[in-house]
Protein backbone atom coordinates (compact mmCIF):
# COMPACT_ATOMS: atom_id res chain seq x y z
CA UNK A 1 0.00 0.00 0.00
CA UNK A 2 1.38 3.15 -1.12
CA UNK A 3 1.21 6.60 1.49
CA UNK A 4 -1.17 8.19 -1.54
CA UNK A 5 -3.68 4.53 -1.14
CA UNK A 6 -3.52 5.53 2.63
CA UNK A 7 -4.94 8.92 2.15
CA UNK A 8 -7.08 7.97 -0.10
CA UNK A 9 -8.34 5.56 2.28
CA UNK A 10 -7.99 8.07 5.36
CA UNK A 11 -10.31 10.65 2.85
CA UNK A 12 -13.10 7.75 2.17
CA UNK A 13 -13.27 7.12 5.70
CA UNK A 14 -13.65 10.80 6.83
CA UNK A 15 -16.64 11.25 4.21
CA UNK A 16 -18.50 8.34 5.25
CA UNK A 17 -18.07 9.96 8.32
CA UNK A 18 -19.61 12.71 7.51
CA UNK A 19 -21.79 11.29 5.23
CA UNK A 20 -23.43 9.14 7.80
CA UNK A 21 -24.79 11.48 10.08
CA UNK A 22 -27.42 12.44 7.60
CA UNK A 23 -28.59 9.09 7.25
CA UNK A 24 -28.41 9.52 11.65
CA UNK A 25 -30.53 12.84 11.83
CA UNK A 26 -32.82 11.71 9.42
CA UNK A 27 -33.61 7.92 11.05
CA UNK A 28 -34.26 9.85 14.41
CA UNK A 29 -36.54 12.30 12.86
CA UNK A 30 -38.32 9.55 11.08
CA UNK A 31 -38.80 7.64 14.59
CA UNK A 32 -39.68 10.86 16.06
CA UNK A 33 -41.95 12.60 13.97
CA UNK A 34 -40.47 15.36 13.66
CA UNK A 35 -37.27 16.77 12.75
CA UNK A 36 -34.25 16.70 15.43
CA UNK A 37 -30.83 16.56 15.36
CA UNK A 38 -29.37 13.87 17.77
CA UNK A 39 -25.90 14.16 19.71
CA UNK A 40 -24.83 11.34 17.11
CA UNK A 41 -25.23 14.17 14.54
CA UNK A 42 -22.76 16.10 16.37
CA UNK A 43 -20.35 13.18 17.03
CA UNK A 44 -20.15 12.29 13.12
CA UNK A 45 -19.74 15.23 12.57
CA UNK A 46 -16.76 15.83 14.36
CA UNK A 47 -14.73 12.33 13.85
CA UNK A 48 -15.62 13.25 9.88
CA UNK A 49 -14.76 16.76 10.32
CA UNK A 50 -11.24 15.75 12.28
CA UNK A 51 -10.64 12.65 9.47
CA UNK A 52 -11.35 15.03 6.61
CA UNK A 53 -8.94 17.94 8.19
CA UNK A 54 -6.16 15.25 8.19
CA UNK A 55 -6.82 14.06 4.55
CA UNK A 56 -6.76 18.08 3.60
CA UNK A 57 -3.33 18.56 5.20
CA UNK A 58 -2.05 15.73 4.05
CA UNK A 59 -3.11 16.94 0.00
CA UNK A 60 -2.35 20.23 0.99
CA UNK A 61 -5.19 21.77 -0.03
CA UNK A 62 -5.89 25.12 1.91
CA UNK A 63 -9.50 25.57 0.46
CA UNK A 64 -10.41 21.98 1.94
CA UNK A 65 -8.49 22.77 5.22
CA UNK A 66 -10.15 26.25 5.90
CA UNK A 67 -13.50 24.94 5.02
CA UNK A 68 -12.91 21.79 7.62
CA UNK A 69 -11.06 23.65 10.35
CA UNK A 70 -13.99 26.15 10.32
CA UNK A 71 -16.77 23.26 10.61
CA UNK A 72 -15.03 21.83 13.68
CA UNK A 73 -15.08 25.34 15.27
CA UNK A 74 -19.19 24.58 14.75
CA UNK A 75 -19.28 20.72 16.16
CA UNK A 76 -17.21 21.30 19.04
CA UNK A 77 -19.43 24.60 20.15
CA UNK A 78 -23.01 22.33 19.67
CA UNK A 79 -21.17 19.67 21.98
CA UNK A 80 -20.57 21.76 24.41
CA UNK A 81 -23.57 23.02 24.48
CA UNK A 82 -25.08 19.90 24.54
CA UNK A 83 -22.99 19.02 27.79
CA UNK A 84 -23.66 22.44 29.16
CA UNK A 85 -28.03 21.49 29.27
CA UNK A 86 -27.68 18.27 30.02
CA UNK A 87 -25.08 18.92 33.51
CA UNK A 88 -27.75 22.07 34.25
CA UNK A 89 -30.58 19.56 33.72
CA UNK A 90 -28.62 16.88 36.31
CA UNK A 91 -28.11 19.57 38.54
CA UNK A 92 -31.75 20.73 38.47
Amino acid sequence: MTTSNLWLGIGLLGQMLFSARFMIQWIASERQGRSVVPLAFWWLSLAGGVTLLCYALARRDPVFVIGQASGLVVYLRNLRLIRAETVAKAAA
